[in-house]
């Protein structure tokens, strides 16, 4: 990482990339001061660099690439979000990205070229070794997503009939193993996985030991197809730190390591967030202006569809409103509340559903729990805006009516809140796309029917 010194110099006290190091930055970009561009990107730090290279210009990106040369990070490209990579990697000369693919492990060479043209990708691969190019035309046969796209193919294994010595050996003189790793897998004749050594445990203990004596054989593996949200939950789950990958033949073809399980992480968390807003998942500020309204668009129709029925329930009291203008004042009240309420219950529901805290052993209890917290909230709510619709109108049966409406409301909104996410999960649909727009037509059509229809019935 970055040390103390450099991330104060080019980070503000909120973390971002300070103003005057952009400016500076992109300054030295437009002047073609290369040195000055050495001078203060060619240590930064990979993710820092990524940072750098986001919040640049496109123009300005390839011209920062350019100007460190040899002395760019290529790690850097893979901490790139997808949208600045997918304009990299299309603005970049082949060779140059090949270069890059040379330097890096198989998922981050993967994650590069994952989305160009097929042409495009042949171009780059013809540049690297034909064992490079075996093994990335082999992690992007699998699906996205997947423990086969997102393990390293490079790895330690070893047969059980090994010494300690001579695996330390191994490890010392063989030049094709990776720079990092954490376990040693053993496997037999046929590849096939049977246990697994951590390295500590192998520097702790003698030479002529041997490596079956040592080894632990139950582990937690990971089959090529296996989703990402599995992959996560099983880190988190078991606290993980790496993990072999077989394929359908139970042989080892790979290994995750926990810091490409935290982005998996990330992501999840990032997409369940923007899905719950509204907004395409893989949506970021770096996109265009016609790509960021083409993402949010159809959600805003839907929206509309929603917005139109809750209309069409207030058409149906238009007398009721006329006859008696502070229910026209009042209503929105009760509408914005359940919305509020139901979004609370909602995300909750949803993060524990993504967490698998939230299941049909204990769908039941938790749905009655939220339904009498409804309950009692609503009737909190209810004094409060009884004697503020009181106050305000003079009214003591407009009181009534907006306070039995918002208990009527509040106890919906946390039904709704854990129905519609348990629902759609159930149907095998994400809780976190659709929900919003159910739970908020649910409070909006209830809030505003029981309020003008009590109101029809007490009032007028």
């Amino acid at each position: 990482m970055a040390d103390t010194g450099t991330e104060r110099e080019i980070r503000d006290e909120w973390g971002s990339l300070s103003p005057e190091f952009l400016a500076a930055m992109q300054g030295a970009v437009h002047s073609g001061d290369k040195e000055a561009l050495l001078r203060e990107a060619k240590d930064l730090h990979a993710a820092d660099l990524a940072d750098l290279i986001e919040a640049f210009e496109p123009d300005e990106r390839v011209g920062l690439i350019s100007a460190l040369g040899r002395s760019f990070d290529v790690e850097a490209l893979a901490e790139l979000d997808e949208g600045v990579r997918d304009q990299l990697m299309e603005a970049l000369p082949a060779d140059v990205i090949a270069s890059a693919i040379k330097k890096l492990d198989t998922d981050d060479a993967a994650y590069l070229i994952e989305d160009l043209d097929k042409e495009d990708q042949e171009e780059i691969l013809a540049q690297v070794s034909r064992e490079d190019r075996a093994t990335l035309n082999r992690a992007l046969e699998y699906p996205e997503g997947t423990a086969g796209r997102l393990m390293q193919t490079e790895f330690v294994a070893v047969p059980e009939f090994w010494t300690i010595g001579k695996t330390i050996d191994h490890m010392r003189t063989e030049r094709d193993l990776p720079e990092d790793f954490i376990e040693i897998y053993v496997v037999n004749p046929a590849f096939h996985l049977i246990g697994v050594v951590p390295v500590s445990r192998v520097l702790r203990n003698r030479r002529d030991r041997k490596v079956a004596d040592i080894m632990e054989r139950e582990q937690t593996t990971f089959r090529v197809l296996d989703e990402a949200a599995e992959i996560a939950f099983k880190f988190k789950q078991y606290n993980l730190v790496s993990a072999a990958v077989v394929d359908a033949d139970q042989r080892l073809v790979g290994v995750l390591t926990v810091d490409d399980v935290v982005d998996v992480i990330q992501d999840e968390a990032e997409e369940d967030i923007l899905l719950l807003g509204g907004v395409g998942k893989e949506e970021t500020i770096n996109d265009t202006v016609w790509t960021t309204t083409r993402s949010r668009f159809a959600w805003l129709l839907l929206n509309l569809f929603t917005a139109i029925l809750a209309s069409w329930v207030i058409s149906l009291f238009d007398a009721t409103i006329k006859q008696m203008v502070a229910l026209a004042v009042l209503m929105p009240i009760v509408a914005s509340m359940g919305g509020n309420a139901g979004t609370q219950t909602m995300t909750v529901a949803v993060r524990a559903l993504a967490r698998r805290d939230l299941g049909a052993f204990n769908a039941v209890k938790v749905t009655l729990r939220e339904c009498a917290s409804g309950l009692l909230t609503g009737l909190i709510f209810a004094l409060l805006v009884g004697a503020m619709a009181f106050w305000w109108f003079g009214s003591d049966k407009l009181g009534l009516v907006i306070g039995a409406a918002m208990i009527i409301n509040l106890f919906a909104a946390a039904l709704g809140g854990i129905l519609v996410p348990l629902v759609l999960d159930y149907f095998g649909i994400d809780p976190a796309t659709a929900s919003g727009v159910f739970v908020t037509t649910v409070t909006d059509v209830v809030g505003f029917f029981s309020f003008l229809g009590l109101a029809a019935i007490w009032l007028v």
